[in-house]
């Protein structure tokens, strides 16, 4: 049996990190005789080499058209290749890296060494692009203060959904979404009344309205609609610019897509009115290999 990433189901982590990265050219993947690892190898012994004991959990992801050269991916997997754009011209940014990398921690000391670390051995063969710095906000809520993730399976029953089944190709791996939405302190000055019409749930308790309205959030991405995902997000930021790490995890990228079509209006539907207080500043897909397809191209060990 295919095992996925173990770090994608990782909970109890408050501190993260997240970082995107280009490859150099005629960077290659594998160990080269007499020339070193790779940037495949590097990243498979991030991966490999992270322990339960005092590390962080990494989940590490590739752009499925530059893992198709090296493995498996399913059937008509793509980057985001293309902006997602709304009837009003609202946008949600195509902006594609080669390599991401999130770690999680219980603190942000481990996580800024990790990513030191994994900075230092990529060097050669990477460039980092983006780097967000993440953090749990009172333990289940998002920076509009509602639950985030209300929908989320149960953590035994989310591999089901986040992790493509055995004998499918690309079995054990998963597709990533990884995207940073920044907030609009408008939000703040909104009544709880119009902040839950606007979302689609009550606030203290993250009850869904009934009837809801057809532009809220809840609305626009509901997962009995489009499919079902796990959603691993964080806040990050700062009091005077914050807001939402999207870590969305599926069997298949088509959930991913659909979600975001539907809040961008873009299939004929209303706008979702959540995008109206929050911006999306990036958005890639990410291949996350299963956890035996990275282990088999580490570096061997020396016994």
């Amino acid at each position: 049996m295919a095992l996925p990433q173990p770090g994608i189901f990782a909970v109890g982590t408050s501190s993260h990190g997240y970082l995107e990265l280009d490859l150099v050219p005629d960077a290659r993947p594998d160990l080269v005789p007499d020339a070193g690892s790779g940037w495949l190898t590097v990243l498979a012994d991030l991966a490999e080499r992270a322990t339960t004991m005092g590390a962080t959990n990494l989940v590490a992801g590739v752009r499925p058209e530059l893992w198709a050269t090296v493995g498996t991916v399913p059937d008509g997997l793509t980057g985001f290749a293309t902006d997602v754009v709304g009837g009003d011209g609202f946008t949600v940014p195509a902006t594609q890296h080669d390599l991401a990398l999130w770690f999680a921690a219980a603190s942000y000391d481990v996580v800024f060494d990790a990513i030191v670390d994994a900075l230092r051995r990529l060097a050669p063969y990477a460039r980092p692009a983006c780097e967000l710095r993440g953090w749990a906000y009172h333990r289940d809520r998002d920076l509009t203060g509602f639950e985030d993730g209300t929908e989320n399976p149960t953590l035994g029953s989310a591999p089901s959904y986040a992790v493509v089944p055995d004998g499918l190709p690309g079995a054990g791996g998963s597709v990533w979404l990884l995207q940073q939405w920044s907030h609009d302190p408008a939000w703040l000055g909104l009544g709880v009344a119009e902040q839950e019409q606007a979302m689609g749930r009550t606030k203290p308790d993250s009850i869904e309205l009934d009837p809801r309205p057809e532009t809220s959030h809840v609305a626009r991405s509901d997962q009995d609609t489009f499919g079902h995902i796990l959603r691993r997000n964080t806040a990050y930021g700062t009091v005077s610019d914050h807001g939402t790490v999207f870590a969305g995890f599926a069997a298949t990228k088509a959930p991913l897509q659909r979600m975001l079509e539907s809040m961008a209006g873009s299939g004929g539907g209303p706008r979702d009115e959540l995008t109206r207080f929050a911006t999306p500043l990036t958005g890639a897909y990410y291949w996350a290999p299963a956890a035996g397809d990275l282990q088999a191209r580490a570096t061997p060990d020396d016994d």
